[in-house]
């Protein structure tokens, strides 16, 4: 028997005389250590083909995974946690294997799109609607390599086979954390496909115990596990538990990653138990799924483009006690699905298309007492203190040029008033899509999204002979546009702000590029565009690089411009799975304003880029590059580095920070690993950047489930490196 040790002089020995040795077969299948370091905080052993993983979890406890790499033997022979005083309880779970399920489909550009968008750049598609297969997972032991990185250890296992796609399983363990991340890394040659996954782990055994979870009304829910056939759960949290005689795992998807955009939240019961899953598997198991139809007239899954590896993650998190334990660890992961209070910053969400207006002028309109809707009450239970409408979305009458659309904004601004208090702020807004875009024929304006420091009456049209403002008795001052040109007018004179919605795609998928030499997108009152993960690709390292990269390029055209969160949906209710698809700004404020006073404080913190952007999971709540924060103005340093220093925060193991800058051309990324680092910490992060004919530079956070945040840019005067 050899052994792997975490310390020890003896540890270096075997470490040694393994590490050049490189690899050992086990039966067929060739094990390379050549990757593994002991100080990773993961021990390992090896014997009879057996591979045994230890490392602390929390609170005095170690975790243990092993593996048999036997062939014809259940991959995973048994995952146990040991006490405080070392003695090791008796297996949570044993002999069983990891699975993933594929539905593949076909990816195709909608009608209309500009010539050379890309097949992978949409929104606008369901694949489910076409032809489409569904794979369950196959897995011939190949080879097997451990690799450390920081305090963290993977262990890749080769022959992993789901339909068209092939690659490995990879097994993530992060010293500090009672997470077990399992994720099939899979690849494909085939083009335009896009597909779903669900994961989980079976057995020909059930095992005994219960099976639990939170239900949508907030109760958690227990049945005895028994032989029955597959079936899928509604539940909040996205958690199903296996609770058994010696602890309980919970099971649960990247908190975020795992939801395509859709344009509702509905919840689609995405956790499974039970024989037979998809008809592809007869053994007992329990996982994550989703499902193919459902959510709104677009449901476009993933990308997986030939060639990149797609990796298909879950998370299991090991818990001594009861199904209880188990969901209260595994929230904490998310705060309680729950945006944190933060010293100095306020939080602001926008883009809710929650057609509150029309229903509460139809409730009025029908007598009787006034209901507060319950998405109040959710609003405030996940933190949120400001939320920014996008009303008369495909309701209500937003071109009209006289009484009904002026009675239809005094009726939202009411309900925003009446809706909001000392905790939670509602701000009236549109996606106007009006003026605002290419003007060719059959086109529709770009979509955007305004916001005004107070209640604005306006028009969307101006008749020949009509003011652009006049007084009308019941309303005061209304405007009325006419053209982009008034637009900007307005915007300027009440102080307002608009941006982009969901650039680059959807139907702004020419935005806001086409319109970058426009006056009212070169000036101040054009804020940028707007954040939200879409479309969403498995293999990248970050959510919504499409946004990303127009925060990058809209830098590097010159006038500063933000970028802002944005969650884009219709109707919601308590029993949707909305956290999984929310993303949230912080504001540097002290307070949120009244609805009663002027809303001017956020506008400032927005224009002025005193933001940043978050899934939740990881806060920035400083970052400054030689003292200047995001949306400040510096001059780089002549005659050295300049000092970057961010404090940041993590509920999960972090995996990464990247400083991104830009010259005016190109875009740089400086990354920092931060894989040394183990889960729920936050640090100060101190390091030069040669930002030398740089003209600004931002920061991005991200974690191993995909979650993270970014800042703004703070703008650079590049230096005459002449001189």
């Amino acid at each position: 028997m050899n052994r792997l040790l975490r310390t020890g002089k003896a540890a270096a020995i075997v470490f040694v005389v393994l590490a050049c040795a490189a690899s050992q077969a086990w039966g067929e299948s060739k094990v390379d250590l050549s990757g593994y370091r002991p100080d990773c905080g993961v021990d390992v052993e090896h014997h009879d083909g057996r591979l045994s993983l230890r490392w602390p979890i929390a609170g005095g406890e170690v975790g243990r995974v092993t593996l048999d790499l036997r062939s014809g033997r259940p991959l995973i022979a048994g995952m146990a946690i040991a006490g405080k005083d070392g003695g090791e309880r008796g297996p949570i779970l044993t002999e069983v294997d990891p699975v993933a399920f594929l539905v593949v489909g076909e990816r195709r550009l909608p009608p209309g799109q500009p010539p050379g968008m890309s097949v992978f750049n949409v929104f606008f598609d369901t694949p489910a609607k076409r032809p489409f297969q569904r794979h369950g997972s196959k897995f011939a032991l190949g080879d097997v390599a451990l690799t450390s990185q920081g305090r963290r250890l993977a262990v890749t296992l080769s022959g992993l086979t789901i339909g068209p796609f092939r690659g490995a399983w990879r097994i993530n363990l992060y010293s500090g954390s009672r997470l077990v991340h399992v994720e099939a890394v899979v690849s494909t040659d085939e083009d335009g496909r896009a597909i779903l996954y669900d994961a989980g782990l079976a057995s020909s055994t059930p095992p005994v115990g219960n099976a639990a979870w939170v239900d949508t009304e907030g109760v958690i829910r227990r049945e005895p596990i028994a032989s029955t056939p597959d079936r899928a759960v509604a539940v909040r949290h996205r958690t199903i538990v296996i609770e058994g005689e010696h602890g309980s795992v919970a099971c649960f998807p990247p908190p975020h990653q795992y939801f395509y955009p859709r344009d509702v939240t509905d919840n689609q019961s995405t956790v499974w138990f039970g024989d037979g899953h998809r008809g592809l598997d007869p053994r007992f198991g329990f996982g994550v799924r989703q499902t193919e139809q459902g959510g709104g007239p677009w449901v476009p899954w993933f990308n997986a483009p030939p060639g990149t590896e797609q990796r298909l993650g879950t998370f299991y998190l090991l818990s001594g006690g009861k199904a209880e334990d188990a969901l209260a660890e595994t929230l904490r992961y998310t705060h309680g699905d729950r945006f944190p209070e933060l010293p100095g910053y306020k939080t602001f969400t926008s883009h809710w298309h929650m057609a509150i207006t029309m229903a509460a002028m139809a409730e009025k309109a029908g007598g009787g007492t006034r209901s507060t809707p319950e998405f109040v009450k959710m609003f405030k239970d996940m933190g949120v203190d400001a939320v920014h409408l996008a009303e008369f979305h495909g309701d209500g009458h937003p071109r009209d040029p006289g009484d009904a659309r002026l009675n239809e904004l005094a009726a939202m601004f009411d309900e925003c008033r009446r809706l909001s208090d000392d905790d939670l702020l509602f701000l009236p807004g549109e996606e106007a899509n009006v003026h605002l875009g290419v003007e060719r024929p059959g086109a529709e304006a770009g979509h955007w999204l305004y916001l005004f420091p107070r209640p604005v009456f306006w028009t969307m049209n101006r008749d020949a002979g009509r003011p652009f403002d006049e007084e009308v008795a019941g309303y005061g001052k209304v405007y009325h546009v006419g053209d982009r040109h008034e637009m900007l007018r307005l915007l300027k004179e009440e102080n307002g702000l608009a941006w982009t919605a969901h650039a680059r795609i959807k139907s702004s998928s020419w935005a806001p590029d086409g319109y970058r030499g426009e006056d009212f997108f070169r000036s101040d009152r054009w804020l940028g565009a707007a954040w939200k993960a879409m479309p969403a690709d498995l293999s990248h390292d970050r959510l919504g690089r499409r946004a990303l990269d127009l925060l990058d390029d809209m830098a590097n055209w010159g006038d500063p411009k933000y970028v802002l969160g944005e969650v884009d949906v219709f109707k919601i209710d308590h029993a949707h799975e909305l956290y999984g698809h929310m993303n949230v700004n912080y504001l540097r404020l002290d307070r949120m304003p009244k609805y009663g006073e002027s809303w001017q404080p956020v506008l400032d913190a927005l224009r002025g880029g005193r933001f940043f952007v978050t899934t939740g999971e990881v806060l920035i709540p400083e970052f400054t590059i030689d003292g200047q924060p995001g949306g400040g103005r510096l001059t780089p340093k002549a005659d050295g580095p300049s000092a970057v220093e961010a404090k940041i925060q993590w509920t999960f193991p972090p995996a990464f920070a990247e400083l991104v800058s830009g010259d005016g051309v190109n875009v740089h990324r400086q990354r920092i690993d931060l894989a040394d680092a183990e889960a729920f910490g936050e640090r100060t992060l101190k390091f030069p950047a040669d930002l030398k004919g740089r003209t600004w530079a931002r920061l991005e956070v991200w974690d191993v489930a995909h979650d993270g945040g970014f800042t703004q840019p703070v703008w650079l005067s590049p230096i005459d490196l002449r001189k």
